[in-house]
């Protein structure tokens, strides 16, 4: 290169050794301040990218879809009973599967008193059943409905289960104050008059009265000091007599 009067001129790279030592350890420290400044945010954005690609696995996609339901604690209910009931689509994203909705769908079932629905990773629904269970049997027609301990009628049979009384009632229902009367009465009961119990029979909440064995009658009156009333019953069983009165428990009559 000439610079016009005669001198030519040639550029050259400073060789490393010209850089003064306190000048490289300058912009050593730059570089690696640029690179501590960089790290975080390209270590962030590769968690948010792994983190954004697992939510889309899981909520997004059937990877980890419903492959199967499973039914936990039936009796006289069958699993594919309560399957159609929940009536779980399959394939969906197990973890945007609404499990209230199918609880609810499933204690629809008269005969489930409640039911638990949870997942099961990596693509199963469970549904435990709690079933009803009957404790008294009412004549409907030529049929016999199943009602439980809170009144709820919720089968019905064409024969009286054994061991079960039959409940002579009206209207049974949890709102109905003679059905009422009737739990209050059997949940007191001791042992030995379930034992003998044969019926039960509430034409109005003040006329309770049991039907036992061998044509044996007590007559209970209404439901209140019922865990009294049945202790002087079964006390007096031993006594002859067909008909036991406790329907006032301090003054018992036996006829």
């Amino acid at each position: 290169m000439s610079d016009g009067g005669g001198r030519n001129w040639r550029l050259v790279r400073a060789d490393t050794d010209a850089v003064p030592p306190s000048v490289r350890r300058f912009m050593a420290r730059a570089r690696q301040r640029r690179l501590r400044a960089a790290l975080p945010w390209a270590v962030g954005l590769g968690v948010l990218v792994v983190v954004g690609a697992l939510v889309w696995t899981v909520y997004g996609t059937s990877v980890l879809g419903v492959s199967g339901v499973r039914v936990v604690g039936t009796d006289t209910l069958t699993p594919v009973q309560v399957e159609q009931a929940a009536a779980v689509r399959m394939s969906e994203p197990l973890a945007r599967v609404d499990l209230d909705a199918i609880r609810d769908r499933v204690q629809a079932l008269p005969a489930v008193e409640r039911a638990v629905v949870s997942r099961s990773w990596p693509g199963t629904v469970e549904v435990q059943v709690v079933e009803r269970r009957p404790v008294a049997a009412v004549p409907v027609g030529k049929e016999f409905s199943l009602i439980d301990a809170e009144g709820v009628a919720f089968r019905a049979v064409p024969e009286r289960p054994s061991g079960l009384p039959v409940a002579k009632l009206a209207a049974p229902g949890p709102e109905d104050v003679n059905t009422r009367s009737a739990l209050v009465v059997l949940s007191s009961l001791t042992a030995e008059l379930r034992e003998q119990l044969v019926s039960i029979s509430v034409p109005a909440p003040a006329q309770v009265s049991l039907g036992l064995r061998r044509r044996r009658t007590i007559i209970w009156g209404d439901d209140t000091e019922s865990e009294k009333k049945a202790q002087v019953a079964t006390a007096l069983l031993a006594r002859k007599g067909d008909t036991i009165d406790v329907s006032a428990p301090t003054v018992v009559t036996i006829r």
